[in-house]
């Protein structure tokens, strides 16, 4: 074991065998660089990227290139779960001298740990066009024994650019060419934001753009919100499309439930088979508020199998939520060999064989279903992964099966149901593929909302079509505040008002960045909509507070990523970006808006309108790359709502009225179930207007349009929204 072992990060943990000499991030190893005058090569990746795992096997284990590196270099290995500070960095220096990034990332830094040459993935000799890392080692040796002044000129040039970059020119008030921009105008923003959408979309399969195509639920949700805005349909096919094709094809994993991390071709056939938590979390989202959109209970069910996955594969005993399952797994055939080498996509394909030994008769309904061939369905397997194999994608609807066969379509379907559990028990006996099984608070607070809104949606209004075992509504919302209680015993010092970030084994650590707040924050505002428990407000409102003390932008509105405490990163950064992860900005505004609704406290919608105006031109020129902040705008321009239910739990009545206010999309509403007495008492302390609120007799349904309500409502077919 090197020094990786003490570390909790199941990442740094895979490398602790290795020969290399690894330091995790911190001062012993910026200490030896200095008094050995040693460049330091700094690996970052995380614990279920495929290409980190190909170049630890063949670099990191290698002894020749660890003794290269042991000689020559000071090693660290950073998790970017774990420190997106550190990664961030580094990474907005990789894209702006490579043109490109991506993980692993590898970046050689001066003592002072400034960078000054970095790529991503390096084969150990040269292919492919890429230079093998052991010559980009020597080469690097070289340049800091005979040139060192270049060097150490390019690394200060570069951390200054840096700066530049980080602080967006010096404000994202001004536009690209430095220029002050016109006054900000939203709903023109919105309009050109939405246009940009419509360029890009691939109205044939689905999604924007072509190959590879990733899920970037933020720009559902803000497409969704413009289509409720605006009543242009447009918006809303988008996404209908999109969520349709994606649910379909392979990135889906219709046997166990879930989404894979991205597709690698345009038609949604071929997955990277990892699964991110913060991947099913948003999903769910987009997904639930497609069936509400649309009426369509497809869009439910698709939802709902996400979930129970989750629950299933990635909770913890104690409530929280894990973070990721690998793409790489052993083959059921190799598991018992000597060294099986893992494959990626192993546990998620099958051959024609094995399909119709586990379901006999049942198999040719599941091979025309699933587009099962003999000689398997990939159409493109560039690592020889797939031979012979077939990755599941929705081939045939059960109407078009039923026809060839001379079946009825229901005896079609219990066929595929069936088929489906046997896949599924044989699929349990094979080896899994490896469990990142750290606890992230900010991807929690993603899935506690995701929890949280299927409690009201999926138990209340949104027929999923069949029996999952008891009210869904009920059991996600039980899901969501475990998880919520779990962060709050563990992850947050009320005392010195700070949230930490990772959890694992019983060791919370890694003080909490902006994203961990705003995403904690959104999670306990559709926590609390869902239930109407006070703590789950006043805990948000705390977290908010802490959030604008420690990372608020005075001069330019938006949150920094960082306290800026830490001496060890170079630069104070701030997430414009929206990637498979909304930033804490985009985030921040939306729960500002949330809140301001709730409460009625209108310094909240004015900080809100701060972030927007700081960011004003960026939102108008390229609002498709801020969609999530785009979404809270959309809110920001619209008319709000408040939908109260006033009314004990237990009432028929209320459970009606809670029930068909779930019914319709509106994502500008904010809503709140009031049980009369001791609750609504404390509630009233942080939403004074609730106060006066009865349940007149049964249960009450108040529509209120900017803190004004209209008469109270006792029936559900009163109740139009």
């Amino acid at each position: 074991m090197n020094r990786l072992g003490a570390e909790q990060s199941p990442y740094l943990l895979q490398h602790a065998a290795n020969p290399v000499d690894w330091y995790p991030w911190r001062t012993d190893a910026f200490d030896r660089a200095r008094r050995e005058d040693k460049p330091i090569f700094l690996s970052i990746g995380y614990s279920t990227c495929h290409w980190c795992h190909v170049m630890e096997h063949e670099s990191f284990e290698s002894g020749e290139i660890a003794a290269i590196l042991n000689r020559d270099f000071v090693s660290i290995k950073v998790d970017r779960e774990e420190r997106p500070d550190v990664d961030r960095v580094y990474m907005t220096f990789v894209q702006a001298t490579t043109g490109s990034g991506g993980w692993p990332m590898s970046v050689w830094l001066t003592p002072e740990l400034k960078p000054f040459y970095g790529g991503t993935y390096y084969p150990p000799q040269s292919q492919w066009g890429r230079p093998g890392f052991a010559e980009v080692l020597a080469e690097i040796s070289r340049a800091w024994r005979d040139d060192r002044a270049t060097v150490l000129q390019s690394a200060h040039q570069i951390t200054e650019r840096l700066a530049d970059i980080a602080g967006g020119e010096g404000s994202t008030r001004r536009a690209d060419d430095g220029a002050t921009p016109p006054p900000f105008d939203g709903v023109a923003a919105l309009s050109s934001t939405v246009r940009q959408f419509r360029s890009s979309f691939d109205s044939e399969r689905g999604g924007f753009g072509d190959a590879p195509k990733f899920p970037r639920p933020s720009e559902l949700l803000f497409l969704l919100r413009e289509h409720a805005r605006t009543s242009d349909a447009a918006p809303r096919d988008m996404v209908l499309t999109t969520l349709r094709a994606m649910a379909l094809g392979g990135m889906r994993d219709h046997v166990g439930g879930g989404f894979h991390r991205y597709s690698v071709d345009g038609n949604w056939r071929v997955p990277h088979f990892e699964k991110m938590l913060y991947d099913q979390s948003q999903l769910v989202l987009a997904y639930l508020e497609a069936a509400q959109v649309s009426g369509d209970p497809f869009f439910a069910q698709i939802a709902e199998d996400t979930l129970q996955y989750v629950a299933r594969e990635l909770t913890d005993r104690g409530g929280g939520f894990f973070s990721a399952e690998d793409a790489d797994s052993i083959p059921a055939e190799a598991a018992d060999q000597p060294e099986p080498r893992k494959m990626e996509g192993a546990f998620y394909i099958w051959s024609v064989g094995e399909v119709r030994a586990l379901l006999g008769d049942d198999a040719v309904v599941f091979e025309m279903r699933y587009g099962l061939l003999p000689e398997g369905n990939a159409p493109f397997d560039p690592h020889a992964e797939f031979t012979g194999k077939n990755l599941l994608y929705t081939a045939q609807g059960i109407s078009a099966i039923a026809t060839t066969l001379s079946r009825s379509p229901e005896d079609v379907a219990a066929a595929l149901t069936r088929a489906r559990v046997a896949i599924f028990a044989a699929q349990r006996k094979r080896p899994r593929p490896s469990l990142d099984d750290k606890i992230l608070t900010g991807w929690n607070g993603l899935m506690i909302a995701a929890f949280a809104r299927a409690g009201r949606v999926l138990g209340g209004g949104v027929a999923l079509g069949q029996d999952v075992g008891g009210d869904p509504g009920v059991r996600h919302l039980e899901t969501a505040q475990r998880a919520a209680a779990f962060l709050k015993a563990t992850m947050w010092q009320p005392d010195r008002r700070v949230l930490l970030r990772r959890y694992r084994g019983g060791d919370a650590a890694i003080q909490g960045y902006a994203e961990d707040y705003a995403f904690l924050i959104f999670g306990l505002l559709e926590l609390f909509q869902a239930d109407g428990d006070p703590q789950w407000l006043e805990w948000a409102v705390s977290l908010q507070r802490a959030q604008d003390d420690q990372f608020w932008d005075a001069a330019d509105g938006g949150w920094f990523s960082t306290t800026g405490n830490d001496p060890s990163v170079l630069v104070r950064m701030k997430e414009e970006y929206d990637g498979a992860e909304p930033s804490a900005s985009g985030v921040g505004a939306h729960n500002l808006l949330v809140l301001a609704h709730l409460t009625g406290e209108m310094r909240y919608d004015a900080r809100a309108r701060e972030v927007f105006t700081g960011f004003g031109a960026r939102l108008s020129t390229h609002g498709r790359t801020v969609p999530m902040m785009s979404a809270a705008l959309s809110f920001a321009q619209a008319a709000p709502e408040q939908i109260i239910v006033v009314g004990s739990p237990s009432d028929a009545t209320t459970r009606e009225l809670w029930q068909a206010a779930q019914v319709p999309y509106k994502p500008f509403a904010t809503t709140v179930p009031v049980a009369p007495g001791e609750r609504q008492q404390q509630l009233a302390a942080m939403m004074p207007w609730l106060g006066a609120m009865t349940a007149c007799g049964g249960g009450a349904a108040y529509i209120c349009r900017n803190f004004v309500c209209e008469a109270p409502v006792t029936s559900a077919h009163e109740l139009v929204l």
